[in-house]
């Protein structure tokens, strides 16, 4: 059975409406964060940093098949979009996760592709 992708009627239920508008945030900052996730290397890249913690720029490198400056680039975006953080130790540069926030984002994003068609369960 297919559902329809529009009502049949229009009837604005006002009281659900106020009620949500009210309690909708401001959502730029939500939407800088799905931006920077939204780039399928910078994807692989926070991918790699929720199996391996810390990840020097070189490591990334040979993991997404670019350049030690493709990949500098992309963690700094991260970096600098609050998605990672990075820790100088001697001559290497090692970069992480900025907090378990983006490792559950990544990480569900990753399980709710692997549901058949997208759809949560006994839909």
């Amino acid at each position: 059975m297919t559902v329809k992708d529009t009502c049949e009627v229009t009837a604005v239920h006002e009281d659900v409406v106020e009620k949500v508008q009210k309690g909708l945030p401001d959502v730029s900052g939500m939407v800088q964060i799905f931006k920077a996730l939204a780039d399928e290397t910078r994807l692989k890249i926070a991918y790699s940093l929720t199996l391996e913690e810390e990840m020097c720029v070189c490591d990334v490198a040979a993991v997404i098949g670019s350049s030690n400056a493709t990949a500098s680039h992309h963690l700094r975006y991260l970096r600098e979009h609050s998605l990672a953080k990075s820790e100088r130790k001697g001559k290497m540069v090692y970069y992480s996760l900025a907090d378990a926030h983006i490792v559950d984002l990544v990480k569900i994003a990753h399980d709710h592709s692997l549901e058949k068609d997208g759809e949560p369960d006994g839909q």
